[in-house]
């Protein structure tokens, strides 16, 4: 018989989630907080890694509008000088997917699809239903239930927490001291503005003349403390990206509301025509988000009794390295794959025990390296030993830390290694 699962969160995680447990054959019931279903946010990169499980997911990437990123480059931010740059354009050859960028919506909508649409649904024995509005309250791991807000209790064999950074889950399985989250000192910024509304400016069109096609990222190389600097790249048009994507990061000492992004992030240690640019940007975007950074470090286990941890809830991450949303995605595959012929409950401890075997250790790197931004690897090499597998060589370099993150996923959606594991 099918497995009922009870998924908390509807989000990338909880959806791609949801897509492969029904495709494996299992009844889903997702319940999520906000009264409507759809994500909000700017654009993320997404990397082969992931991209290959969602290829065999059945994802349209035509539907979700995605964009080639044909490389990867850091740039002086007073100089405009190329200071390193991966060449991205062979990504597909050699990982087997190009690297792309997605508008999260975008994503989110095909995520949906692939979860939910009665046509998806009509080709296996597995269903998905969602309940918006609801909140989950609490879950209890051992007899395997969730609590909502209004007293209620929803049982299943399986309750898969996929509810983000403040995830009611967590302690449940890892414990309050289990926990541990701190500031990094740092605030995050970002808005999406249509192409049209920027391209024929001359400013816009002089910086636009040496950026690369593909995801820029600007440093400020004066100030050797802090981190400075804005990730840029296009996305929802194969052929021209209708919308540019911008993300700022900045030394800040508490939560920094929207007014003072500009004052904060682009003090005078641009170059003119990158403060001008983006000075220009940032006052016609039509929404602009901010958030302070957390750093977070991994759990010890992601699994307690019926209850599993995934997407940020398991392994939340810094945006240095644009591998937050690929490894929920991840997680999701490999959920659904480990799962497939799953007909019996008294499998299930089995089978999380593996999970956290072909998943915890490599999230759980990714996750250190999200703490420094790409060129820095080297500083985490001993944080990264701790999380070491055999076969696996630990990234001291921008090169090496894109091959470690893209490489990880073969063509049949598992993780390079959960074939052997599965012997």
């Amino acid at each position: 018989m099918p497995l009922q699962v009870i998924i908390v969160g509807a989000g990338l995680a909880g959806l791609c989630a949801a897509a492969a447990l029904r495709q494996a054959g299992h009844q889903v019931q997702i319940f999520e907080k906000s009264q409507f279903l759809g994500e909000v946010g700017a654009a993320v990169v997404l990397s082969p890694n992931s991209s290959s499980v969602l290829a065999q997911m059945g994802f349209s990437f035509d539907r979700a509008r995605v964009r080639q990123l044909k490389t990867w480059e850091s740039v002086d931010g007073i100089t405009l000088d190329a200071i390193g740059s991966v060449d991205q354009s062979g990504c597909e050859e050699k990982f087997g997917m190009p690297l792309m960028g997605v508008h999260r919506v975008d994503l989110h909508n095909e995520l949906m699809r692939l979860a939910c649409d009665d046509s998806q649904q009509a080709s296996s024995t597995g269903a998905v239903s969602v309940r918006c509005g609801v909140k989950v309250v609490g879950v209890m791991p051992d007899k395997g239930y969730v609590q909502l807000e209004d007293g209620t209790r929803h049982y299943a064999d399986l309750v898969v927490a996929a509810d983000g950074l403040h995830s009611v889950a967590r302690a449940a399985v890892v414990g309050v001291d289990g926990v541990t989250s701190a500031y990094t000192g740092f605030s995050a910024f970002r808005f999406l503005i249509p192409s049209d509304m920027v391209k024929g400016n001359p400013e816009f069109d002089e910086v636009l003349s040496w950026k690369s096609d593909g995801l820029s990222v600007l440093l400020d190389t004066r100030d050797k403390i802090n981190e400075r600097h804005m990730a840029w790249y296009e996305c929802q048009g194969s052929v021209s990206g209708e919308v540019q994507n911008l993300v700022g990061i900045h030394p800040s000492a508490n939560t920094v509301k929207s007014e003072d992004i500009e004052g904060a992030a682009f003090e005078p240690r641009w170059t003119n025509r990158t403060t001008d640019l983006f000075a220009y940007t940032v006052r016609i975007a039509p929404d602009i988000r901010s958030w302070p950074l957390m750093k977070n470090d991994p759990l010890r286990k992601w699994s307690k009794g019926k209850v599993l941890l995934i997407g940020d809830a398991a392994h939340a991450m810094l945006p240095f390295g644009g591998q937050g949303a690929n490894q929920a995605l991840e997680d999701g595959g490999a959920l659904g794959y480990l799962f497939r012929g799953v007909d019996n409950a008294a499998e299930i401890p089995t089978r999380l025990a593996l999970f956290e075997t072909v998943r915890r250790k490599r999230a759980s790197r990714i996750q250190i390296l999200s703490t420094v931004r790409i060129g820095k690897e080297i500083e985490v090499e001993k944080l990264l030993q701790e999380y070491g597998e055999p076969g696996v060589s630990l990234p001291t370099s921008f090169e090496e830390r894109t091959h470690h993150d893209f490489r990880s996923v073969s063509s049949s959606t598992t993780p390079f290694h959960f074939r052997s594991c599965l012997r």
